[in-house]
């Protein structure tokens, strides 16, 4: 069995495998134009080289993956995900990407979501939340989850070429009666898309093959915090935060919002009920002690 991975490993995984024959012409080129000479360009022991380069080149721009937290208030929201594979990343993978999106829209009934099947290549999956605890353990789960690995018929010399990734949200709320501050930290390691060759040159990457967005939506907005160098500067669409990630990085995002309480707002609003309906008895009703001590007096008499 795989060892855990997060779905953008996945993805990466997926893209690679349709160009496994050129490993055979990796071999047969080496005899022609010299070991020595081939292993010192690209190295023989690491073949994933081959594969990612001949990839980049032909699937530029063939997965755009944005995943977006949509809050209404501090006891309901959305994570939403939006995944579109291009033309030419079908053509060559086929059957192999549509079992892909068939366990993606499988993990979010798992999770009580739902999904909406654009077209064969779109796909729209929608996992509500009640509580910040249950966003995290609900993403975490999803990104994280053995499901998004693939079968074990894919065999033990592609677990190897499968790139790791560690995907992990922390969310905190502090409740202030009618207010609930929340602090949103996502990390996402994706240092493993990166081609790196013997030198430390980067030799090619990811990013031109997976476009990959995070957003947040609030009532009131976000405030982005950064504390770290890893840390990622968002672009400000009205009360939508949208972080570019970056392959072959180490993603951070950390941000402060304030969300409504519907519970404080809903105690709030029973105690002024409460009051005016005494204010209104005492002060523009008559007092039922005069009201009704006539009538009292009246029945002793009789």
């Amino acid at each position: 069995m795989i060892t855990n991975s997060s779905i953008f490993g996945k993805i990466f995984f997926w893209l690679i495998r349709p160009f496994s024959f050129v490993l055979t012409n990796m071999k047969f080129l080496s005899v022609l134009n010299g070991r020595n000479r081939m292993n010192r360009v690209f190295p023989k022991r690491n073949p994933i080289l081959w594969l990612v380069l001949l990839t980049s080149l032909l699937l530029t721009g063939c997965v755009k993956y944005d995943v977006g937290l949509n809050f209404d208030n501090s006891n309901s929201g959305e994570l939403v995900q939006h995944i579109k594979l291009g033309e030419r990343l079908t053509s060559f993978s086929g059957d192999s990407v549509y079992e892909w999106l068939n366990s993606i829209e499988r993990r979010a009934r798992q999770l009580e979501g739902k999904t909406q099947r654009v077209s064969q290549e779109e796909i729209i999956v929608t996992i509500p939340f009640s509580s910040g605890r249950e966003l995290q353990e609900k993403f975490n789960e999803f990104f994280n989850s053995r499901a998004n690995q693939p079968s074990e018929s894919v065999g033990n010399q592609s677990d190897s070429q499968l790139p790791k990734i560690e995907s992990n949200v922390l969310f905190e709320q502090n409740n202030f009666l009618l207010l609930v501050r929340n602090r949103l930290i996502y990390d996402l390691d994706l240092r493993s898309l990166s081609l790196i060759a013997s030198k430390g040159n980067v030799l090619a990457n990811a990013g031109s093959i997976l476009d990959l967005e995070f957003s947040l939506k609030t009532p009131w907005g976000a405030k982005n915090i950064q504390l770290t160098e890893t840390a990622i500067e968002p672009e400000k669409n009205g009360n939508r935060l949208v972080w570019k990630l970056q392959p072959g990085e180490l993603n951070h995002i950390e941000t402060v919002f304030w969300l409504p309480s519907p519970l404080g707002i809903g105690g709030l609003l029973i105690i002024l009920f409460v009051w005016g309906g005494l204010y209104l008895r005492y002060n523009f009703m008559p007092d039922p002690r005069i009201q009704f001590t006539p009538k009292a007096a009246a029945i002793q008499e009789q």
